[in-house]
């Protein structure tokens, strides 16, 4: 298939599950608002039509919270719209929340910065400046929230409250900490007593996606659980930290959070605004705590615990991150680059979510093996970045072959290329037109 074939079936896809002024993940499964889904759909929409891809990312703003927050879900009140639904977050029990827009009560990584420059430099210089100054301050605000509120201690790394914060949701270093700290005792008496069966019937989203490809009953039980926990304390961070064994400083998101925050001195110096010198302050801790995460033994970054902060050892795709980041120096860059070309990830069809020699690696286990679109682009811009543009090349070619051969799946298994989750998925869709049009 040639690129303008490619592109044609992509902008199908992204048109059947637009809906006004955003675009869902995918029909049925996927009926909200997802923010970093935004983004990334945002990016591919810049390269066909500009003005929808400003839509896209202005259509998020209506949910920001008063204290800055942008929550990962704007929830649809539409009949059908079944899963997350507001009843389930009652995002009204934080008084920060939006009087008349349902959301979640937690965010996700911030890839807002980079979706608005992304689209920025789409744009000749007067609008892209109009373009600038429309999204600031909301930026400005959330990522004053990330550190005033999810850096309580002034350590330079934001702490996330939930897998789902995360974007990875099921990912191992997560799941092993929440399966060893957080689980509720009806939880443990449903698995002891065998009774997922009974939980697994009433899963909605085994109707759009095989159940191999899931997460398991137990852990969404426990993603649940978590979620239902940070309701009673409604959304309230303190409430939330003081009491709970599992928040963790992830990987990804600081990572993202770092090249966000490079973005958005990239978006206040063209439009001539001095960023607040607590926040630029803030933010340069961030950069040298990141080292804080590597582990000279097994030569990876890794996520750490808040509390205890132990490094959560288990391999990840969040181990390449800081390749996105940009902030490393070039041979850790080197030795990451290594790692990505060992037998454990140098899989036919690059990046696994998990490295193969994992005992957690399945290949179509949601984020526990199989390749996604949207953390490979991350890693192709880290590569690109560093100067590694062979393998970024080669990354970008294979993952443009998986959509040449599968379509526009969620994720792929990383041996052979088969499809998994659901079908005609937005960011899929969108990140391939990038990947084409750069």
């Amino acid at each position: 298939m040639n690129s303008e074939s490619l592109i044609g079936k992509a902008i199908e896809v992204l048109s059947q599950n637009d809906r006004g002024d955003h675009t869902v993940p995918a029909k049925d499964l996927y009926p909200h608002q997802w923010l970093w889904d935004s983004c990334f759909i945002a990016i591919g929409l810049r390269h066909y039509d500009i003005v929808r891809a400003q839509q896209e990312l202005l259509s998020l703003l209506k949910g920001q919270w008063s204290n800055g927050m942008m929550p990962n879900m704007i929830l649809s009140r539409e009949k059908g719209a079944v899963r997350h639904k507001p009843e389930l977050w009652q995002s009204n029990l934080s008084p920060y929340s939006p009087d008349s827009v349902p959301t979640s009560g937690i965010t996700q990584p911030p890839m807002l910065a980079e979706a608005v420059v992304k689209i920025g430099k789409k744009l000749p210089l007067r609008e892209r400046r109009s373009w600038y100054r429309r999204m600031y301050k909301a930026i400005v605000k959330y990522h004053e929230w990330l550190y005033y509120e999810r850096d309580p201690h002034n350590e330079g790394l934001s702490l996330q409250i939930h897998s789902w914060e995360t974007g990875l949701d099921n990912t191992p270093p997560w799941m092993n900490e929440l399966h060893e700290h957080q689980q509720a005792f009806w939880i443990r008496f449903v698995h002891a007593a065998k009774l997922e069966f009974i939980f697994t019937l009433l899963r909605q989203d085994r109707k759009f996606a095989l159940p191999g490809e899931r997460l398991s009953t137990l852990d969404g039980l426990i993603l649940y659980s978590i979620q239902r926990r940070l309701r009673r304390k409604a959304y309230d961070i303190k409430r939330i930290i003081n009491h709970s064994q599992v928040a963790i400083e992830d990987l990804t998101f600081n990572c993202i959070l770092i090249r966000a925050n490079k973005m958005l001195q990239t978006i206040a110096k063209t439009i001539g605004e001095e960023l607040p010198e607590e926040l630029l302050k803030r933010m340069r801790k961030t950069e040298n705590a990141l080292e804080d995460l590597w582990d000279e033994h097994t030569g990876q970054y890794y996520s750490r615990n808040f509390a205890s902060h132990d490094l959560i050892k288990i391999p990840s795709i969040a181990t390449f991150m800081p390749l996105y980041a940009g902030c490393i120096s070039k041979d850790r860059a080197k030795k990451l680059v290594d790692l990505l070309k060992s037998p454990s990830y140098s899989t036919r069809y690059p990046i696994p979510t998990v490295p193969t020699n994992s005992d957690w690696f399945q290949e179509k286990v949601y984020w526990q093996g199989p390749t996604w679109m949207n953390t490979n682009w991350l890693v192709i811009q880290g590569l690109e970045h560093y100067g590694f543009k062979e393998a970024a090349e080669h990354v970008k070619q294979q993952s443009i072959k998986l959509v040449e051969k599968n379509g526009f799946c969620e994720y792929f298994s990383p041996k052979d290329g088969e499809p998994a989750g659901t079908e005609d998925f937005s960011w899929t869709a969108a990140l391939i037109i990038d990947l084409l049009q750069s």
